[in-house]
Parts: C-alpha cells; structure tokens; sequence
C-alpha cells in the first residue's frame, strides 16, 4: 500500500487545549460560547478530560458558596450530606441537571448544594481563637471532603461560580451538563491530554478552590516541592494531578497572604537571576525578595495557564514559553486560548491580538460590582 503523506493537515499540537473569555462590564454571555472556542480545539485533547468554569451563572444565589459535589456511590454521598448538614445552613440543594448523551457512560453523581457556614462551637472558636475567616474555614471543609470522604469530591465551591467537568472531550461534558442554559461574565474551558497522570472524574480541569479556578496545559514538574509547601500551610492534595498546586498557591498567595495577582505570578514564574541582576535597584530588591521568600512556589516546567476568580482572570505562561498562548481585546471582551484560531472563532475581527511573552502576565479584571 502506498505510504499516506504526512505533511498534509498536520497540527502542531503542545498537550492541552485552554481558552477563555471575560466581559470587564459583567455581560453575560450564554455557554455555548465558550463552547463553540473549545470545539474547535478538539484535536488537543484524547476525549479523557474536559471542563469548563463558569462565573455569574448563579445570581440569585451570590452571597451563598455554591458547591458542586461529585459522588462515586451512594455511600459518598450519604456521609457528604450528613457532614454538610452538621455544618452548613444549606439554602439550597438539587441535583446539577445533566442530559443522558451517547458519548457519556456511567457518570458519577452531581449534586450542589448553596450554603453558609453554621455558627457551631467549632465555627465559633475558629473565629474568635483561630482568627479564621469564612474563607479560611469553607477551605477547611473542602480538604476534609476530598480527603476524609472516600469517594466524594468538591468540584468547585466559590460563590456565584461553578466547574462543570468529566471524562471526554469538552463538548460531550458540554452536552452531558447543558452548559449552553448557562449565562456567565468569565467563561473558561479545557480539553485535556494527560500524559503522566490518570484520566478520572475529579481528574479534569478545572481545578478549583474557593472561586479560584485554573486550567492548564503543560507539566508542572515542580509539583513534589510545591506539595510539600502547601502541606505546611494545611492545603491537602488529593487529585492525583499536578495542576491543583496551582490553585491551592494562587490561594495561599493573594487571599492568605495578600500579594496582588500581578506579584503572585512574579512568585509562580519570576525573572531569572541573571536578568534580576540587571535590574534597576528597588526592582532589583523586590524581585529577590519574591524569589527567597516564595521559593518552593516557583512553578518549574512547560505550562500556560488560565486563572480565574470573580474579580477577573490572568493568563500566564512559563518563563521560556513552552505552551503556548494567544491573548486579543475587542470592546470590553478579552479572550486567551492556546490557539489564535479558537478566539477567532467567537471573535473574528479582534481590535488586538498579541502573543504574551514568558513569563508575563495578562490580567484582566472585572470594573466595579458585578
């Protein structure tokens, strides 16, 4: 048989395929959007990951933590619930609607659950001894979830936001939870590839925590030291996955400890030494600071991330740029994907397209109260 050519339709593919959007204004755009960018990266992934974040779909319901929980059997589910009734008001509960689809077979169970943290004795000494926050202790209750819980997961648990997420390509998970009856300002979605680690449920992007959100692309080969770290500040990984480090630091860095999102990623993928020398003195002295303090946070590795949260969303790659990442504005829209394709595909005519170097972070933030 004569050899096929093998130059023909060939894709440089680099792993996983990331795309985003956010309306700085806080319009609402319906999920088939995001949908409809995602698909047209279906090559990217191996049908063994897909996901989507999704922020202001929930308004009637925004000053509630949204929680979307997966269970593998009936008993995961009946501990989850009786560990959220015992400290949790739950304003709400329901099963996340999903569709029966050809391509989804024997899918764990989705429930979510809109709460508020009971004043119990523990609440109450967490706050008044520990100084904990509501954050601070709705973070406690997703690690004793996902770590206690044997086979019950949180899949997001940030208010006014939701992570819709399984095995397949993005637009069977699409399809299997109708992501296009949804309406959100920041939209985000993953086709994933993995390569080193397993393709399960709780597996797929996004990983979430709080309203903090990330997909990626790429390899954090970073993970054992970034690991340990967290685990020193009581973050439990528990996802078999490298990317939860990710949004477990992001965390750590801007809510616990107060840097901003542009100083975050300094620590996540900071200058080299030999450019920090070059620098002018103050820039020199602060960029030294960030990589002796936040040592064991440098993200080593190829990687291109999206990071969201109800303020805003960041892209960022590593400081070589391994994976790529395409970023362009139009109106008060900015959009960042792996491919320049897949936002012209929901934005033919962008007032700017531009490629970010290594290293440099796109952060676009929401303008005032949405």
């Amino acid at each position: 048989m004569k050899p096929q050519p093998t130059h023909i339709f060939q894709k440089d593919i680099s792993n996983c395929g990331l795309t985003g959007f956010i309306s700085k204004k806080g319009t609402r755009v319906e999920g088939s959007v995001i949908i409809k960018s995602i698909s047209l990266m279906h090559d990217r992934g191996n049908g063994l990951g897909g996901g989507f974040g999704a922020y202001g779909i929930y308004p009637e319901f925004k000053e509630f933590y949204a929680f979307h929980l997966m269970y593998e059997n009936a008993m995961a589910l009946q501990l989850a619930e009786e560990y959220l009734d015992a400290n949790f008001h739950i304003e709400l509960q329901e099963d996340i609607p999903t569709r029966r689809t050809r391509a989804i077979a024997n899918p764990p169970v989705f429930k979510r659950y809109f709460v508020t943290p009971l004043e119990t004795d523990e609440y109450r000494e967490a706050v008044e001894y520990q100084g904990m926050t509501d954050s601070d202790i709705i973070v406690r209750h997703v690690m004793a979830i996902n770590h206690e819980i044997e086979g019950a997961f949180v899949v997001s648990s940030g208010k006014n936001m939701g992570a819709f997420k399984g095995v397949g390509f993005p637009e069977e998970i699409a399809e299997f939870f109708r992501l296009e009856e949804y309406s959100g300002h920041i939209w985000t979605a993953h086709n994933r590839f993995p390569t080193n680690t397993p393709g399960w449920w709780g597996g797929a992007h996004p990983f979430t925590l709080l309203d903090w959100s990330i997909v990626h692309n790429g390899e954090i080969s970073s993970y054992g030291i970034n690991k340990r770290y967290l685990e020193m500040y009581g973050y439990l990984c528990t996802m078999l996955t490298d990317t939860e480090v990710v949004a477990y630091t992001l965390d750590l860095l801007i809510r616990k400890h107060g840097l901003s999102p542009a100083l975050a990623c300094t620590a996540l993928a900071p200058p080299f030494w030999s450019l920090i020398d070059q620098l002018p003195q103050n820039e020199r002295d602060l960029y030294t600071a960030i990589r002796q303090i936040y040592g064991s946070a440098l993200l080593n590795g190829p990687f291109a991330i999206l990071f969201a949260s109800n303020k805003g969303l960041i892209g960022l790659n590593d400081r070589v740029k391994l994976r790529p990442l395409v970023c362009a504005e139009k109106d008060d829209f900015v959009y960042m994907a792996s491919e320049e394709s897949a936002i012209r595909e929901i934005c033919p005519a962008p007032a700017r397209i531009w490629t970010p170097r290594g290293g440099e972070p796109v952060i676009a933030m929401v303008e005032g109260n949405v």
